[in-house]
């Protein structure tokens, strides 16, 4: 009994600080920013309470909602490319071609590169006087600087950057799937596409999932991308929903809404994982709620 005692002590102590972590730095601050989104204040006067004004007025408002649609389709377009193309850039890998290391390497470099590094490379090759995209195209297209284009130079940027990462993910799916299924699908006669369809997606499902679910949670809090590029615009064309939470924090100082604005974000990237989780009975391999 004694020794059990102690052993239930020190597991406690061992959690200790990882527990005042979570309180200090999670729990404590997100109650702290849901009671002043229910204020006015500006981080100087009186915190003045409003009740849930800041959320009527962000919800009803027309800025905050193209915000949002802009969030929406940037974080739905990174997650399904950057789910895709490291898929099939997996698969390749996983078959036998040389050099597979060199290649891993060169697909994860971007993931790890410095996202300020990214940026500047990135505003070179799209700049519009001197940039290599226009050079080999041999046209002169405002890319960062025209409302229609500069959405999808983030979404690709963010696509080129999560590639290697993803690719790692799926390539442990593979190892996990084993030589002999391949090797009876080969004996019965299946082609290399019926294979990859009837086999290596279902058995590769569960890691398709996690990778959709860490992606579309990632793809919502995009902000360094933006804040390094375009600022939000041209014409509110790249602003988000986290970006639009820092200039009005810390540039127009109105904090009530924009504590409202990121609880609007966590509500709705929580439903959406809810949404996820629900579905993943359709189509992931021996999943049951």
């Amino acid at each position: 009994m004694k020794n059990r005692f102690l052993q239930k002590n020190l597991l406690a102590l061992f959690l200790l600080p990882s527990l005042l972590g979570c309180l200090i730095f999670i729990f404590l601050p997100s109650v702290g920013s849901f009671i002043l989104s229910l204020c006015d204040w500006n981080l100087i006067g009186n915190i003045n309470y409003i009740g849930f004004k800041n959320y009527l007025t962000l919800l009803t408002s027309q800025e905050f909602g193209i915000i949002f649609k802009n969030t929406i389709i940037y974080a739905l377009s990174v997650t399904v490319f950057a789910a895709i193309i490291p898929l099939i850039l997996a698969s390749l890998l996983n078959s036998k071609i040389k050099n597979k290391e060199i290649y891993k390497t060169a697909y994860f470099l971007p993931f790890i590169t410095p996202m300020i590094v990214i940026a500047m490379v990135w505003q070179w090759i799209f700049d519009p006087n001197i940039g290599f995209v226009n050079t080999l195209l041999k046209m002169n297209i405002q890319w960062l600087y025209n409302a229609n284009t500069a959405m999808g130079v983030l979404i690709l940027i963010s696509v080129w950057k999560l590639i290697g990462y993803n690719m790692i993910i799926y390539l442990s799916g593979f190892s996990g799937i084993s030589m002999q299924v391949y090797e009876a699908a080969k004996i019965d006669g299946a082609s290399p596409v019926k294979t990859f369809f009837n086999i290596t997606l279902p058995l590769l499902s569960p890691t398709i999932f996690f990778v959709l679910v860490i992606t579309t949670i990632n793809s919502f809090q995009i902000f360094d991308l933006v804040y390094l590029m375009t600022q939000g615009g041209p014409e509110n064309s790249t602003n988000v929903i986290v970006y639009w939470i820092y200039k009005n924090s810390f540039e127009t100082f109105e904090i009530g809404k924009a504590s409202a604005g990121a609880y609007i974000l966590f509500v709705f990237i929580l439903i959406l994982t809810i949404i996820q989780w629900k579905l993943r009975t359709k189509w992931v391999l021996n999943e049951k709620d």
